[in-house]
């Protein structure tokens, strides 16, 4: 009787499984036959053009991957020092009575709605941003040649830079909690084999702790970018949504591809235009789906067995 139990709920989970599998290829499905005039009519070209004039029925994309190229590389940058210091600091340095409450605080922004953080950036960060951050930033690197692009231009506080910002705090959790149990995994022998050879604390966590976990960190590092990629709410309330061009400055205000489809869905009264908006969902999830996927490749292989020193 416990054999058939055991089949039974065996066969539940794997139909539990095919399931989550099945809908995400009938989602895809779902947005290639919705895309598919936009895909035969203008192939390539989509990808390669920022022109975008529902009126002339021309569609080009380009600016919307570059503005989520750009936030979430901006948001990764800032995101990575910051969540892997935590992380290191709740495993390697912290004693129980302090990691926990630090690592309950770090995983409560996951549950921050989008919404909350959109309103946050718009009253508060975006004000202190374009009046105290980004001139500084103007001023001193933006006098610096060729990485002073980034920081060049009018400010209006609405911008690229300030879509990064929100993204990098709410891709944080996920980079700090991923990272926090990659460096819990690695075997206590890698320390006490570094400090009984008369290494320091810190030499040990640099020669012989992240060299061991850089693979499981690489992927917490992929699932947060996977959700900078598709963020949506808070980065359409700083973003700007005001701009088609593709400039080298991060105070240019721009659209990303989720801002896009927020702000265009229900203004889409022609079919080529509703269903270049699905193709621009379409290569998102796609783009979302591929590093999730490699980022978990990269966590499991860390798990699985010893990579590194």
């Amino acid at each position: 009787m416990s054999g058939k139990g055991d089949r039974c709920f065996e066969l539940t989970a794997a139909g539990a499984a095919a399931a989550a599998i099945a809908t995400l290829g009938a989602l895809a499905l779902l947005l290639l036959l919705y895309s598919w005039p936009s895909i035969a009519r203008y192939g390539l070209s989509f990808f390669t053009t920022t022109d975008w004039d529902p009126v002339a029925e021309r569609f080009g994309a380009a600016h919307f991957v570059y503005g989520t190229v750009a936030t979430s590389i901006v948001a990764l940058l800032l995101a990575t020092p910051v969540g892997v210091g935590a992380a290191l600091f709740i495993g390697e340095y912290a004693p129980l009575r302090l990691a926990e409450p630090v690592s309950f605080v770090v995983e409560l922004l996951a549950v921050i709605p989008s919404i909350v953080y959109g309103l946050w950036g718009f009253f508060v960060l975006a004000p202190f941003m374009r009046g105290s951050v980004e001139p500084a930033l103007r001023d001193s690197v933006g006098q610096v040649p060729i990485v002073g692009t980034l920081f060049s231009g009018p400010i209006v506080g609405k911008d690229l830079l300030v879509a990064g910002v929100i993204l990098a705090i709410m891709i944080l959790p996920t980079v700090t909690a991923i990272s926090r149990e990659v460096l819990r995994a690695v075997p206590d022998t890698q320390r006490e084999g570094m400090l009984a050879l008369g290494a320091t604390k810190w030499e040990a966590i640099r020669h012989a702790v992240l060299p061991y976990a850089r693979g499981g960190i690489a992927g917490a590092l992929g699932l947060g970018l996977a959700r900078a990629l598709g963020e949506t709410m808070a980065v359409t309330m700083v973003v700007g949504n005001s701009s088609s061009r593709i400039t080298g400055s991060l105070f240019t205000p721009g659209y990303t591809m989720s801002s896009a489809i927020a702000n265009q869905f229900t203004e889409a009264a022609k079919a080529i235009h509703f269903a270049a908006l699905v193709e621009v969902a379409l290569v998102l999830l796609l783009v979302a789906t591929i590093i999730n996927l490699f980022a978990r490749l990269l966590v499991s292989r860390f798990a699985s067995g010893p990579v590194g020193a």
